[in-house]
């Protein structure tokens, strides 16, 4: 199976530790994804935006890393957006397990936030993925 190709995105300003976590953690060699890109800080702007989409639509899947701070984080919303228009899968990781995470601005009310393990992670990425591909139907099954 092909590596799934992540972007992480994160609170730059306060959880660049866990997106190094994520990133340390794809380069297990038993990791079924690699991080191919993550959030950047700054300002948003219609070149930001841009960058972050191109960036987004170049990846099979989208990582929001959840903290204390993500729902106050305009950066991880316009990237969570941004995933939601291109029609990319994302899932929800619990970034710290001694806080509060929250969920960012434009989550759904039935986006589940996940516990952050390897075996929880591995298997999410590859459930992820896996739910948002069209389902085939075999020709005999289908009406007439």
């Amino acid at each position: 199976m092909p590596t799934i190709r992540i972007f992480a995105s994160f609170d730059d300003d306060h959880d660049a530790d866990l997106h190094e976590r994520l990133h340390t953690q794809s380069l297990s060699a038993a990791s079924a994804f690699e991080v191919s890109a993550g959030s950047q800080g700054g300002v948003i702007t219609e070149a930001w935006t841009e960058n972050a989409r191109t960036r987004i639509r170049a990846a099979d899947e989208v990582v929001v890393i959840c903290s204390e701070h993500t729902a106050a984080s305009p950066n991880v919303a316009t990237e969570l957006r941004i995933a939601q228009e291109e029609g990319k899968p994302y899932l929800l990781l619990w970034g710290r397990r001694e806080t509060l995470c929250t969920k960012p601005d434009g989550a759904r009310p039935t986006d589940a936030m996940y516990s952050w393990t390897r075996d929880i992670l591995e298997a999410q990425i590859s459930a992820t993925l896996r739910a948002s591909k069209p389902r085939e139907v075999p020709e005999r099954c289908k009406r007439p």
